[in-house]
């Protein structure tokens, strides 16, 4: 006899980010590529040796992050990322054999977590151009189904799905848990939470990662019905989120000119981007994220390797279901947009046989 893992966990495939290495223009991981308001800096310098080592206490924060939201604090959740929020969701609803509707392509971790859990995963194939599949998903919805994830927008796609359609999911399944992710909320400017009161069943997740800059500090959103956030905090731990975050956070949602006007120069970059890609003759897909999905062709490799050459970073992204030869751009300021697209420029010109473009 031996210690040995339980099945499900023995047969997941493990889930290993490319982060050694990552020297140069960071446009990868989806991370802001200006960093956090000088205010949380200024918070973080602040903090005493009596703070650290004090326990976190996540309460008062999770009021104030639900007054922003508008929402009563018994509604939110504080996670370590929105990784944790998945976690929780899985642990909380999830039973070995139950159900996991997933629309591939998408974030891995959604299908990780429900399978460490002992839950099927129930992959359903985006249509055209990535097209959120409504009635594939509805027809596959069984008295099984018990979590259901949605990003939105989502990744590595970009695409965007209507808060009506997430709504008619949610009535179809009022048995099962519908996640939608709003990790790339800011850079889209819809949100679900707009149609309250929600579904009982309807969870919202946000970070703090992606247009605030706070990746380091892995911190996140969960909210939704009060009894069913009840249930999820009985599996958080009470000390999940670290005491710089929870110094952090009021700092940051309390600077919006800081992150409104990095959004709004994203939007910009985004467009500058798109334009530039289509007068290169190579496909994208339109995007409301801080990243653009484009299909090099076989050549994806090469092309990711002459991006890096020129100190770019960009993410592979062809395993992904229906993502073939696909590369994912960050997007961030106007001056590393620049730098982006006339790294693009070059590549595009010495690779152009290799590549599949239009013209």
């Amino acid at each position: 006899m031996k210690l040995e893992a339980r099945a499900a966990v023995k047969s997941l495939h493990a889930y290993r980010p490319p982060l050694a290495g990552r020297q140069g223009l960071r446009l990868d991981f989806n991370e802001s590529t200006i960093g956090c308001s000088p205010r949380v800096l200024a918070r973080l310098h602040s903090l005493d040796a009596e703070t650290l080592a004090r326990y976190p206490e996540r309460e008062p924060v999770e009021r104030e992050v639900a007054n922003f939201l508008g929402l009563d604090a018994a509604q939110v959740l504080l996670t370590n990322g929105v990784d944790e929020a998945i976690h929780l969701l899985c642990s909380t609803y999830l039973n070995p054999g139950d159900e996991a509707l997933i629309v591939v392509p998408t974030f891995a971790m959604y299908s990780l977590f429900a399978q460490a859990q002992g839950g099927r995963v129930v992959q359903v194939l985006a249509g055209a151009s990535f097209a959120f599949p409504l009635d594939d998903v509805l027809s596959r919805i069984s008295p099984k189904t018990r979590l259901i994830a949605v990003a939105n927008p989502n990744n590595p796609t970009g695409a965007a799905v209507a808060c009506e359609v997430l709504l008619k999911i949610a009535e179809a399944a009022p048995h099962a848990a519908l996640l939608v992710d709003e990790a790339y909320f800011e850079f889209h400017g819809e949100t679900i939470l707009s149609h309250m009161p929600l579904p009982e069943n309807v969870l919202v997740a946000r970070t703090f990662s992606k247009a605030y800059g706070l990746a380091g500090l892995r911190i996140g959103i969960l909210a939704g019905a009060a009894e069913q956030i009840a249930m999820v905090r009985r599996v958080a731990s009470p000390y999940n989120v670290n005491a710089a975050a929870l110094a952090a956070l009021p700092e940051a949602i309390g600077d919006q000119e800081f992150v409104a006007q990095y959004v709004v120069e994203v939007q910009r970059s985004r467009a500058a981007l798109e334009r530039e890609l289509g007068a290169l003759g190579l496909h994208y897909w339109p995007s409301r994220a801080n990243f653009v999905l484009v299909r090099i062709g076989p050549a994806y490799a090469e092309f990711i390797q002459a991006l890096r050459a020129r100190g770019i970073l960009v993410r592979d992204r062809h395993t992904d279901p229906g993502c073939e030869g696909c590369v994912r751009l960050t997007v961030g300021s106007e001056k590393h947009t620049q730098t982006l697209i006339a790294a693009l420029r070059e590549v595009v010109r010495e690779m152009k046989p290799h590549l599949e473009v239009t013209a």
